[in-house]
């Protein structure tokens, strides 16, 4: 599935589009999570084994086991083949592939403003518009649920939030392209809009991780994972967690690593645009060290790397993520051969409205002699994540929409904006039906958690795949 090619906005034949989808794809039908047989979640989430570190399985099912939640974000690929049997419009988009609540998050522009928008790209892929806004409203229901929301709350947040991106895209629709593409979520502007509807306490809080992503920066990251060892600049070793390269191979291999890492950096910096390619280029590889990331990300191949530009006050962080196949990408079709890290990267520049001026990509063989396909962006820039285990009902129906509003802002970048707000109409039929899939979903996923916990438990799980 691809993206529609180039054209004018006809802006009466996507109108007349999405109306008379609503009578081939009823907007009720979006209700049912489920439709025909469903796939084993243990056998999909096995089949993941093979392609990741062995030694850092344990630690994948230990995270994914504290909640149905972390659960929930560590099986996108269970939803993604879930989700390939519903029903959709036929409009596509490019999707997050993976939009649950938590990514979505704080970051600086490269103009050095704080802005709030879709962070995870792992799984990118153009694809049906309505995969992504089930995946989020099934995130806030599972978190909901887990913060001991009743239903009615419960229902309310799935139910705004879907409505929030019907009124969202149905704005859209209505602008320029030109506005559309310019369009993002200021965070100090939308905290002077919120003012009124937050209580001391949540204002508190929202200071709080302004402050906190404010802080997180390189040279807060410099400190913390860094140390000079015998006169030179190096990563702290906090194994598994953090693990230097030359902790990973031997004293007489080491120079020829680290003249490959050399190499590795300069070609990267080789496909940025002038100006930034010769940003990176004026740092100096100093280190490298393997880094577990996130829940669903576990087992992948993640580096951070360490350079340094006129002294040691001078740092730049960068974060070289493995990028392999998206989990949607069997349930799509997409042409063969493909570069996953040129994936990852064309996806997160087409949805982000501001994007990490250091993004780019790398083909690059591994130690094993193994060809893997890698994206490269700054380690932190004032990131922050939004508390969800501590969020009250009200809270978490307002950040619901605004994960809603984003989401909706990003697809209208890339799909028939016009036809997906004339099929949306202005009604609450399909925000009930996808806040019912949302709840029906949710109680999958707690069958789908405890299931896997038994199968980590009686070791039928871990023996399943041969690691590559």
């Amino acid at each position: 599935m691809t993206l529609p090619s180039t054209r004018g906005v006809d802006v009466a034949a996507s109108t007349e589009l999405g109306t008379r989808l609503r009578v081939q794809v009823p907007l009720a039908s979006h209700a049912d999570p489920i439709t025909g047989d469903r796939a084993d979640p243990v056998e999909i989430l096995a089949a993941q084994i093979p392609s990741r570190l062995p030694e850092l399985i344990p630690l994948r099912h230990e995270r994914m086991l504290v909640t149905p939640f972390t659960f929930f974000r560590g099986a996108a690929a269970v939803m993604a083949a879930d989700l390939a049997p519903s029903p959709t419009t036929g409009i596509t988009v490019q999707l997050c592939g993976d939009a649950h609540l938590s990514n979505f998050g704080m970051f600086a522009s490269p103009e050095r403003r704080l802005v709030f928008d879709v962070n995870d790209f792992d799984e990118t892929f153009p694809g049906p518009w309505e995969w992504d806004v089930k995946r989020l409203v099934a995130s806030l229901v599972v978190a909901g649920r887990q913060n001991g929301y009743d239903d009615k709350q419960v229902h309310k947040i799935a139910v705004r939030a879907v409505r929030r991106y019907q009124e969202a895209m149905r704005g859209f629709a209505g602008a320029t392209n030109m506005a559309v593409w310019y369009a993002r979520l200021d965070v100090e502007e939308f905290r002077a809009q919120v003012a009124d509807y937050l209580d001391k306490q949540a204002t508190k809080r929202f200071d709080k991780s302004l402050a906190k992503a404010r802080s997180r920066d390189h040279l807060r990251s410099f400190n913390r994972l860094t140390e000079v060892v015998a006169g030179r600049r190096r990563f702290v070793a906090d194994p598994p967690l953090l693990v230097p390269v030359s902790d990973l191979v031997g004293a007489e291999a080491q120079p020829e690593v680290y003249e490959g890492l050399r190499h590795l950096v300069y070609d990267y910096a080789g496909g940025l645009l002038p100006g930034e390619r010769e940003l990176v280029r004026s740092y100096e590889f100093k280190d490298m060290a393997r880094k577990v990331v996130g829940v669903g990300s576990v087992g992948t191949r993640c580096w951070i790397v360490l350079m340094l530009g006129r002294d040691d006050n001078d740092p730049l962080l960068l974060q070289v993520k493995e990028a392999q196949a998206s989990v949607l990408a069997a349930h799509l079709g997409h042409p063969e051969p493909r570069d996953e890290g040129q994936r990852v990267v064309a996806g997160q520049r087409i949805m982000q409205a501001a994007t990490d001026i250091f993004l780019g990509s790398q083909h690059v063989t591994g130690f094993d002699g193994r060809p893997r396909d890698f994206y490269i962006r700054q380690l932190q820039d004032w990131k922050g994540s939004a508390q969800v285990e501590t969020m009250v009902p009200r809270v978490m129906r307002i950040y619901g929409e605004v994960c809603a509003w984003t989401l909706a802002r990003a697809h209208a970048r890339s799909g028939d904006r016009i036809a997906i707000a004339a099929y949306l109409g202005d009604d609450d039929t399909f925000a009930e039906a996808v806040a019912h899939y949302g709840e029906a979903y949710a109680d999958l996923n707690v069958e789908d958690h405890a299931r896997f916990g038994r199968a980590v438990a009686e070791d039928t799980y871990l023996g399943q795949g041969q690691p590559a």
